[in-house]
């Protein structure tokens, strides 16, 4: 799943340098785009993976994610204008989705409730090490050479993570694979949206997600306009990513002693009331806080995020152990493509401060609040179990 964040975030610095070389302003937001396209990519192309790790087994789908992710990269890093760097990311985004399907279904194979919980915060703090060290990567290669060179190393991660990959077992069993027909598929995602739990905190993370694709496609515009710190956006954006692994290595801590449902009530309720504060800190000071208080709020929304996406997505796919890898691409191509989208509406508001943003982790986690209460109906804090 790693592969998926690199794909992202070691790019980062690449922009100022791709918009000289395309001819855009310094201050565009067209670049966002790439994050965009990638992240259409990334929803789309779970949609396959799911009902193909499901009949032909996870390793399968494993290795040919891997592969349309390598051909994506490079495509990309040959790329000489705007749109065909868009086209390229899409491809790419649709090799990273393999890794993602992949990843969920095989959880979902070996572990139940708080510990697939626990086994989840520990993946995806993994995942989040990535943006802790990839922008002062990527800054480097870009200071050594060309912005292209971001996007070669990624496809060099990609053949080294393939042979890693030999050593994962395949935890399909024979016995447990599913037809690869429309009408299964069909009855498949029926159980999806049919159940209660599983619509409705997809339905959450989905709207959290639209927060953090926000975030990560308008992180160096913000760091850079609102703040004038361009040169130390690698190392500000690496320590607030350290603070969200360090918020999911908490969460494997004590998710089996709270309880899954029960800490992701909690940790949500505290984002709607982070959030709350944070749009008061944005209009209090015009869309321009000090630094400092800024980094603060921020690195709290996004440890709410770290502690809320892994038990979400637990909550949702506790259900669907019989259709796992289906499940996980129906489940992942919404939390992607809505998320993408949603992030993309708050990319097109940036007015130079930090306003959109927060107003977005606000009106987002409402939302996210929302589906969850519907879930439950009103009755927060149980136990998973029941």
């Amino acid at each position: 799943m790693a592969l998926a964040a690199l794909g992202i975030d070691l790019i980062l610095p690449g922009f100022p340098a791709i918009r000289s070389d395309l001819g855009l302003d310094a201050g565009s937001t067209a670049v966002a785009g790439l994050i965009t396209a990638y992240f259409l990519g990334l929803a789309i192309g779970q949609l396959a993976y799911g009902p193909l790790a499901d009949r032909y087994g996870r390793r399968t789908s494993l290795y040919l994610g891997f592969g349309i992710y390598a051909l994506g990269a490079l495509a990309t890093a040959f790329s000489g204008t705007l749109p065909l760097l868009l086209a390229s990311r899409f491809v790419w985004g649709l090799g990273a989705a393999g890794p993602r399907v992949v990843t969920l279904a095989m959880v979902r194979d070996s572990f139940e409730g708080e510990q697939m919980a626990r086994t989840m915060s520990f993946v995806m703090a993994v995942f989040i090490l990535v943006p802790v060290v990839s922008p002062t990567i990527g800054a480097a290669l870009v200071g050594l050479g060309s912005w292209r060179w971001l996007f070669g190393v990624c496809a060099l991660a990609a053949a080294v993570m393939a042979l890693w990959a030999v050593r994962l077992p395949e935890t399909l069993h024979p016995e447990h694979r599913l037809e690869l027909r429309i009408g299964r598929l069909a009855a498949a995602a029926r159980q999806v949206i049919g159940n209660r739990h599983t619509a409705a905190y997809t339905l959450a993370t989905t709207a959290l997600y639209g927060a953090f694709a926000s975030y990560l496609a308008s992180a160096e515009i913000i760091f850079g306009e609102a703040f004038d710190q361009a040169a130390i956006f690698p190392y500000l954006f690496g320590g607030v990513a350290a603070v969200m692994g360090v918020a999911m290595l908490v969460n494997a801590r004590v998710v089996e002693r709270v309880g899954t449902r029960r800490l992701a009530h909690i940790v949500l309720i505290g984002y709607v009331a982070g959030a709350t504060a944070l749009v008061a800190i944005a209009l209090l000071t015009g869309g321009h806080p000090p630094l400092p208080l800024f980094l603060v709020g921020l690195s709290t929304m996004l440890s709410g995020h770290a502690l809320l996406i892994p038990n979400l997505n637990t909550i949702a796919m506790a259900p669907m152990a019989h259709i796992a890898g289906t499940a996980s691409s129906l489940i992942g191509a919404v939390q992607t493509a809505v998320g993408a989208l949603l992030g993309a509406i708050l990319d097109q508001s940036f007015d130079g401060t930090i306003r959109p943003l927060a107003f977005g982790f606000l009106g987002y986690g409402l939302i996210a609040l929302a589906m969850v209460v519907w879930a439950e109906k009103g009755r927060l804090f149980r136990p998973l179990a029941q």
